[in-house]
């Protein structure tokens, strides 16, 4: 690690062991009462078909709880997918998000890809390889489950992983009802309402309401974010089940463009100015509009004893507005899709169980995109009109087996195939129509994870990942439709190993891969900062993630500090660029872009009498190239977060939590969503200083 790492937290995590060691041997805390380590479950997750212990799932994946998302700031999700090993997310500005997981930001100048998201049985992830997660509010999720490296064989196109998001309302939940009112620094105001209702045993729903807005810390920033969603889950028969799902987001944030290093010393708190022949990004008032709604219906039947079969229908349509530096863009985008498939399961004999899945996952699009000359953040007159319809399709099968409770095996096999059908509308004379055809390509997966004993367990796999390129790459910002750009491939390698104590006061995860990918996609700059997208040939990613989690003082009824946890997540990333010649420049051996070498997280949680929290959250993230020629860097930074609250018991059933917040507590100058390979060296983005919240949550 860098010698410099961390000047101001180095000492961080050897720091809370000796605290915690010394608060541990403290006469006060030894007259607590022991807990019954039972209070400790195991950690389960969403995986495959089925919820199943986290110790012997054949991947890397993770859970995070909707506690771990509330213990900190919930008008975003960065914080809590940030303690995550192998994942990185950022926001540039308010409402804007990039998701990173087991790969760099190289294709994503907002918004996220390579990445496969749903939220239960239904993707969010269009057809056209987009997902709008910054349309979810945080304070409505459940859970997230994470499955990391490329599993092309289950879940269609990606190369970095999967995301699935359970909603509230899913699972047949208590009854509960909260309002939730913050405000802080830079203009920042949230109210959520989350009302979960359960009719019947076999009947549970959730509406969740929210407003969110911000001023922002730079000019041309602010935040406007209004969502209601709703869950509804209804076990009709012993046998039988439907999920309804439906959200209406309507999400408008102002971008405030890149600085180059010079102007971000001067003033940071400036939108891109004025250069050449191109306005500025608040005179051409900069933003994204996006107004969305999603609705999906899961069907759950158990025929027999041993067979079963699901089937989903989902789709959404966006209207989203993109005054740009250079132009205004307006898409209208309609998604139609459908996933099922049948599941066989074999459990007679307790020491061999076994069962497979056979199904499909397809998605329909129709997309409008028209761009016009921007004048002062007006449409006026058109420059270019194009239809663009994308299609893509994935037949999966799986068969799985458990040996003697110790060994599990399986094997899956997905055929995927993506295609985009494009018509240039206007000018008539450009490029007509035609077919871009991404051809089919069989995505294997073998893995296998053997338990020594009830607490230990290895694992390893061999995968394929596939992504093709997104519709904001074949047409991207620059309005060409790339005709040349390939999907991106590869090969996945994996080993770790999983570790719990017996009584589960300590966790430990930790993975080693080698990701060989083939037509890795970058994005570039033209001199106007319009984007456009090429292929990079090969990129050598491999990567260290280990993370901990250690009840240092477990729950307990007595004592001045009643529990207290503490989690570490390390990532070690070697992403080097293989044989990528751009044009008269060869990056070949360079390091990829955007990609840090070390992630640290570190996350204290400690629980007070009188019902007296504190959550402290630290996240390290190295220097890392923003260009291909690795001449141009991020500088290393250490972020600080804190949440502080006290639980105040009411009448039942009102209760009363009140709590304060702090961003950046020690008030580093850093660059967050920093643009990558940009022209004109306008690279940053700079992120507020130190900055405060404070709120109330109402149960009742």
């Amino acid at each position: 690690m860098d010698k410099n790492y961390g000047n101001k937290m180095r000492h961080f995590p050897s720091i809370i062991a000796l605290f915690c060691l010394l608060v541990g041997k403290s006469p006060l805390l030894h007259s607590q009462e022991r807990q019954d380590t039972t209070a400790l479950k195991p950690v389960s997750i969403q995986a495959y078909f089925r919820e199943q212990p986290l110790l012997g799932l054949t991947a890397s994946g993770q859970t995070i709880d909707a506690q771990q998302i509330q213990s900190q700031q919930t008008t975003t999700l960065l914080p809590s997918i940030n303690t995550i090993a192998g994942l990185r997310m950022e926001e540039r500005s308010p409402g804007s998000y990039r998701l990173a997981m087991r790969g760099s930001l190289i294709r994503s100048p907002f918004g996220i890809r390579n990445t496969k998201i749903y939220v239960g049985e239904f993707p969010l992830t269009d057809a056209g390889g987009n997902t709008y997660l910054n349309l979810i509010d945080p304070a409505a999720i459940a859970s997230v489950n994470i499955l990391k490296g490329s599993d092309g064989s289950l879940y269609g196109a990606n190369s970095g992983g999967i995301i699935r998001i359970e909603p509230k309302g899913f699972g047949n939940p208590a009854t509960k009802h909260e309002l939730l009112l913050s405000s802080g620094s830079y203009g920042l105001f949230q109210e959520q309402l989350s009302w979960q209702q359960k009719i019947a045993d076999n009947y549970s729903f959730s509406f969740d309401q929210s407003f969110t807005r911000s001023d922002g810390y730079r000019e041309n920033t602010a935040l406007n974010k209004k969502t209601f969603q709703t869950a509804h889950q209804w076990n009709y028969s012993t046998d039988n089940s439907l999920q309804l799902f439906l959200l209406y987001a309507n999400l408008g944030y102002r971008t405030p463009g890149g600085l180059t290093e010079t102007q971000m010393q001067e003033n940071p708190r400036q939108a891109r100015p004025a250069g050449g022949p191109n306005p500025g990004a608040a005179e051409q008032q900069a933003g994204i509009y996006n107004k969305t709604f999603y609705g999906g219906l899961a069907h759950r039947a158990k025929i027999s004893n041993k067979l079963s079969h699901s089937v989903s229908i989902f789709g959404s349509n966006t209207d989203l507005e993109n005054p740009f530096i250079t132009n205004y863009e307006i898409r209208s985008e309609r998604n139609l899709g459908l996933r099922t498939f049948f599941s066989f399961v074999e459990e007679k004999n307790e020491a061999f169980t076994w069962q497979m899945q056979l199904g499909f996952e397809g998605q329909k699009g129709w997309n409008s995109i028209r761009n016009f000359d921007n004048v002062g953040g007006r449409a006026t007159t058109m420059q270019y009109n194009d239809d663009l319809d994308n299609l893509q399709t994935s037949f999966f099968y799986r068969a799985s087996a458990t040996i003697l409770n110790n060994l599990n095996v399986e094997a899956s096999l997905g055929l995927n195939r993506s295609s985009i059908d494009f018509t240039r509308l206007y000018p008539i004379a450009d490029v007509g129509n035609g077919n871009i055809d991404f051809g089919n390509i069989w995505m294997p997966r073998v893995a296998a994870s053997y338990r020594l004993h009830d607490q230990f367990a290895f694992r390893g796999s061999i995968s394929r990942g596939y992504s093709a390129p997104t519709l904001a790459e074949v047409r991207s910002s620059d309005n060409s439709i790339n005709l040349d750009l390939e999907a991106e491939t590869g090969t996945n390698y994996e080993l770790g190993f999983r570790w719990e104590s017996s009584n589960r006061r300590f966790v430990a995860d930790a993975a080693y891969y080698i990701y060989r990918m083939n037509n890795g996609i970058v994005r570039q700059q033209r001199n106007d900062g319009a984007e456009f997208y090429v292929n990079a040939g090969e990129m050598n990613q491999k990567g260290i993630e280990a993370s901990l989690l250690a009840y240092l003082i477990q729950p307990s009824t007595s004592g001045f500090i009643r529990s207290l946890s503490y989690q570490t997540a390390l990532t070690r990333n070697f992403y080097i660029f293989g044989n990528y010649v751009n044009g008269e420049d060869d990056f070949s051996g360079n390091d990829i872009t955007a990609v840090p070498d070390w992630t640290v997280a570190n996350t204290l949680n400690l629980q007070f009498p009188s019902a007296v929290f504190l959550h402290i959250f630290h996240h390290y993230v190295s220097d890392m190239p923003l260009n291909d020629a690795n001449t141009v860097f991020a500088n290393k930074y250490n972020l600080m977060q804190a949440k502080a609250g006290i639980n105040i018991p009411l009448q039942k059933p009102v209760s009363l939590q009140l709590f304060v917040g702090a961003d950046n507590i020690l008030n580093e100058r850093y660059s967050l969503g920093n643009d990558i390979n940009a022209f004109g060296n306008r690279f940053f983005n700079p992120a507020p200083p130190r900055n405060y919240y404070a709120g109330v949550k109402v149960g009742f």
